[in-house]
């Protein structure tokens, strides 16, 4: 891997930024603050398969970050030759949830707290920004994290148009933050958020967390590519520092 000033100042040139200033940090949720990827990846195999489509299990870690009818809508593509009605969106994702709350209660992922706890020590506004709508994990995030989302900073499926790869949710999330893109930070684990974070101008953290590789995450624009919530925890700090300290 490069080293962190060649990463920033290639970034800061491709972008033609005068500097960066990391104010706010834009954050996924599944798969980056829960290690959660997993239920969801089967609740949609199960559904699929009582729904009478035909699909593979790992085939949704790389659908990760669409909206619900978004993903429905390409199965329906897919496997029937037509686009989804609103209804059947509606049906199938109200099922899908169903069966992600009878599984085993995921955890929430290793590091993530840590460093969401250092975004708050060090004054960094935090958004959430997910393609997920599901109340089953958006409410456990004031007992899982406290303090680090405050009223109203989080954009989920429910308040966007395009869900990701568009740049919408991130967008989004730098107006919450009341942030320019060279002032935002977003840590995506999947190859459409960071596809989103990046097109929006953010400085784009990716983090493998699940069987997606590196390379995948890289293709999809992430500046940076941490093998773990927890190794993303431990080198933030540094991160941070050369962001403020870096002069070109």
């Amino acid at each position: 891997m490069k080293d962190i000033n060649t990463i920033l100042t290639d970034y800061i040139r491709r972008h033609h930024y005068s500097r960066l200033q990391p104010v706010a940090a834009l954050i996924d949720m599944d798969g980056t603050l829960y290690d959660s990827m997993g239920n969801h990846a089967e609740a949609w195999r199960r559904m699929c398969e009582e729904a009478g489509l035909e699909v593979t299990r790992d085939e949704f870690f790389l659908y990760e970050g669409m909206t619900g009818a978004q993903t429905i809508d390409l199965l329906m593509q897919r496997c029937r030759g037509r686009h989804a009605t609103p209804e059947e969106c509606e049906t199938l994702y109200h099922r899908k949830t169903e069966i992600f709350k009878s599984l085993p209660p995921v955890r929430p992922m290793p590091g993530a707290r840590e460093l969401t706890d250092l975004m708050v020590t060090v004054g960094m506004r935090r958004v959430l920004v997910t393609g997920s709508g599901q109340n089953s994990l958006l409410d456990r995030l004031p007992e899982d994290y406290p303090g680090v989302f405050l009223p109203g900073m989080r954009v989920t499926s429910r308040d966007v148009t395009h869900g990701k790869p568009h740049p919408e949710p991130y967008i989004r999330g730098m107006q919450l933050a009341g942030v320019s893109p060279s002032q935002s930070i977003a840590i995506e684990n999947a190859p459409l958020g960071v596809k989103s974070a990046a097109t929006a101008g953010a400085f784009t953290v990716g983090v493998v967390t699940g069987p997606i590789p590196r390379a995948e995450l890289e293709g999809a624009g992430a500046a940076i590519v941490f093998d773990s919530m927890k190794e993303c925890a431990e080198e933030f700090p540094t991160l941070l520092y050369n962001m403020l300290t870096l002069t070109i």
